[in-house]
């Protein structure tokens, strides 16, 4: 563990999360802004009719692998992984959050246009795409050590932060919530997923555009209604997060002070996490769908990360700092003092439970059951991928048997190695596709030239006529 741990101080240090800002920012600049300027497009192309690409290569629609991307990227992150950059970060954190949002949009654009430019059909007749294919094809053989790295790691993180991890925090709260014992959780869970992972990539986005959408509303609905009760507090919320965003949070009554510096690696580390801008996730699933351009679903995996960053992370930002629930000696707004001892996803539902009661602790178990679930799910996708470059397609069924029985265990085992395992695994998946999206840059630039200045521009005059 100490090992890992100090290894994960290095991989997660100042130098990767300058490459993580820095490939964004670099993005950004030469694709002029995309990501706010064809934003409404992109929305657009991502909730439009499915019929619209029923003719165009790919396993799944725009709408259905975009579900699938967030099934597995809204998790708990967005619940328990707030409520800790909060409370490491201070308020400001969530500027910074914003900041590696908005900028990782650009990173995920690139990733899912290279997915889909460099993807290739495996021997099932279902498409492959994703970090390993584009470092292999864009950047040739030589670079192959690079892809390879990149899958090992991926398969292994989808194990532990994409599953076991997420069976874990299920199993808790379902103990805590409704006295349900982690081994009746656990076989639940593994059935479950089995009976959904068996199905394939068709069953898994299925079921990942049928949850999503629910468990969103679910979630930011009861946010909303928290923020709407106390309409009057936006406001000065917001102004304190631009506040302690560029200035130190002071010390007082015990509490510890927080610096700008923390607040920034706090919110940068937990953006990423909520997010995955960056780690190639999305690519692993933007390769499957149905598209006559890599462009077009390289705008729609983009509105992913504004989904789950500016919206889901806000929402539940500004319910933390509304309620005071992210300072221990009351907050900055409310007043209101609580338990110093809680954090993580307690934090979020007692600051839920302080406006809505029961119904605020039921709306974040059931969030926190809804979110990991999908999760699990989802990374069984990305794991896939990952090992099916690996070891070829005939590999699949012994992998899908790993991942079930690690669903099982994960909610009965100590999972503080598997945690830190899994950060050491998502920095390790990180770097090497950043370094081939660096590489690659002209590549996702001439594509984007391309699809603007003729398919777009085409498609506009036809919708005119």
């Amino acid at each position: 563990m100490e090992i890992i741990q100090k290894i994960n101080g290095v991989l997660w240090g100042t130098p990767s999360l300058i490459l993580l800002f820095g490939t964004g920012l670099f993005l950004t600049m030469v694709l002029k802004g995309l990501q706010f300027r064809r934003l409404l497009y992109a929305f657009q192309l991502g909730f439009s009719k499915e019929k619209q690409e029923s003719d165009a290569e790919g396993d799944v629609s725009n709408f259905k692998a975009l579900m699938t991307a967030l099934a597995a990227t809204i998790g708990n992150g967005n619940i328990a992984g707030v409520a800790t950059a909060i409370t490491l970060g201070g308020p400001g954190a969530i500027f910074w959050m914003w900041v590696v949002g908005l900028l990782g949009m650009a990173t995920k654009y690139a990733e899912a246009l290279l997915a889909m430019k460099y993807r290739v059909k495996n021997a099932n007749g279902e498409y492959s795409g994703g970090p390993m294919y584009y470092v292999e094809k864009g950047l040739g053989k030589k670079w192959k050590f690079l892809a390879i790295a990149f899958a090992f790691f991926g398969a292994i993180a989808a194990l532990g932060i994409g599953n076991s991890v997420q069976s874990n925090t299920i199993a808790q709260v379902m103990d805590d919530s409704f006295g349900i014992g982690g081994i009746v959780t656990g076989v639940v869970l593994a059935g479950l997923t089995a009976i959904i992972i068996v199905g394939g990539i068709q069953r898994i986005s299925s079921v990942a555009s049928f949850f999503v959408p629910i468990m969103a509303l679910l979630y930011v609905g009861g946010a909303l209604l928290i923020l709407a009760l106390n309409f009057t507090q936006i406001i000065p919320a917001f102004m304190t997060i631009f506040d302690y965003a560029f200035n130190p949070v002071a010390a007082a009554s015990g509490f510890i002070g927080i610096t700008v510096i923390e607040a920034v690696r706090s919110g940068v580390s937990r953006g990423i996490f909520s997010n995955e801008a960056g780690l190639g996730t999305a690519a692993l699933i933007a390769g499957n769908a149905k598209t006559d351009h890599p462009v077009k679903q390289a705008l729609v995996a983009m509105t992913g990360t504004f989904i789950v960053t500016i919206i889901v992370c806000t929402m539940t930002g500004l319910v933390l700092i509304i309620t005071g629930f992210w300072d221990p000696t009351g907050g900055l707004i409310s007043g209101v003092a609580h338990n110093p001892n809680l954090d993580g996803g307690a934090l979020t539902s007692a600051a839920f439970a302080s406006t809505l009661g029961i119904i605020g602790e039921y709306i974040v178990a059931f969030s926190v059951i809804f979110f990991g679930f999908s999760t699990i799910v989802g990374w069984y996708v990305y794991g896939e991928k990952c090992f099916e470059y690996l070891v070829g397609h005939r590999g699949i069924t012994g992998y899908r048997i790993v991942y079930i029985a690690a669903c099982g265990l994960g909610a009965v085992a100590e999972l503080s190695l598997v945690w830190a395992f899994a950060d050491m695994a998502n920095a390790l998946m990180m770097i090497p596709n950043l370094i081939a999206i660096i590489l690659l840059w002209k590549v996702v630039v001439s594509e984007t030239n391309d699809y603007f200045e003729n398919h777009y521009k085409l498609a506009e005059l036809k919708k005119a006529s």
